[in-house]
């Protein structure tokens, strides 16, 4: 949906009233879309990036303050090793290229799941980009990294044993203290795209309420329009909240 100026600065008034303030993408399709052009899937990944940065833009550009996007699953280490290794490069090489950029535009790097797993280079990559981000004030743009919610709460559980938490005082709000996204509110939109509709081990506590858009735009092809299309839609709709 094309939107001139005017009608932008509208669509930000109605997102502040409406307190969307988390999104949450699911970015599916990258493969499908070189398949589709007869491209080798790792150019579906590398597009994907283009898209992982119009987003994040268009979060900036709509007062959007936190996205989090699932980028590596737990289950994604079943993919063909060449497949991994490309995709773990790809996100050390993105890293390092676009951080100036991002945080230029005052974009505060934040990342979830298990990164024990990944390569020491990356996890030291992934640490100097929440160093050097940390005090800025713009969009907080989560990455998912061998993220997966079931291991995330099983986590959280023998944390919470570990430290000794008697079961009376165990309740939802010290639950979320414990998963890794205790630092952010719940997302209250959460978009897939490729038409696909499952969850994919994404999120699942966090998205109790979340309101769910899906899309049929490979990742490759999702920009700043197709990010407002999923936000008037969910200005349509009424949070009941189970209600």
């Amino acid at each position: 949906m094309e939107l001139t100026n005017e009608v932008e600065l509208e669509l930000k008034k109605k997102i502040k009233e409406a307190n969307l303030r988390h999104i949450a993408i699911i970015m599916d399709g990258n493969r499908r879309w070189a398949k589709k052009y007869m491209l080798p899937s790792v150019m579906g990944h590398k597009k994907g990036v283009d898209a992982l940065k119009k987003t994040t833009k268009a979060c900036n550009d709509l007062g959007i303050k936190y996205l989090t996007l699932y980028a590596f699953s737990t289950e994604n280490w079943n993919r063909k090793k060449e497949e991994v290794d490309f995709l773990m490069d790809l996100l050390a090489t993105t890293l390092k290229n676009e951080l100036d950029e991002l945080n230029q535009n005052n974009v505060k790097m934040n990342y979830i799941g298990n990164l024990a797993r990944l390569n020491p280079s990356l996890r030291e990559i992934i640490n100097f980009s929440k160093e050097k981000t940390k005090n800025n004030t713009g969009v907080v743009l989560t990455v998912a990294i061998n993220y997966g919610a079931r291991d995330e709460i099983v986590n959280a559980i023998k944390n919470i044993i570990n430290d000794g938490i008697k079961k009376e005082d165990i309740n939802e709000q010290l639950v979320s203290k414990y998963l890794y996204t205790n630092t952010l509110p719940d997302p209250d939109l959460l978009i897939r795209t490729s038409g696909e509709k499952r969850i994919s081990n994404y999120l699942l506590w966090q998205i109790a309420y979340s309101e769910i858009y899906i899309t049929n735009i490979f990742w490759p092809e999702f920009d700043k329009e197709a990010l407002k299309d999923a936000v008037i839609d969910f200005l349509k709709r009424q949070r009941r909240w189970g209600k």
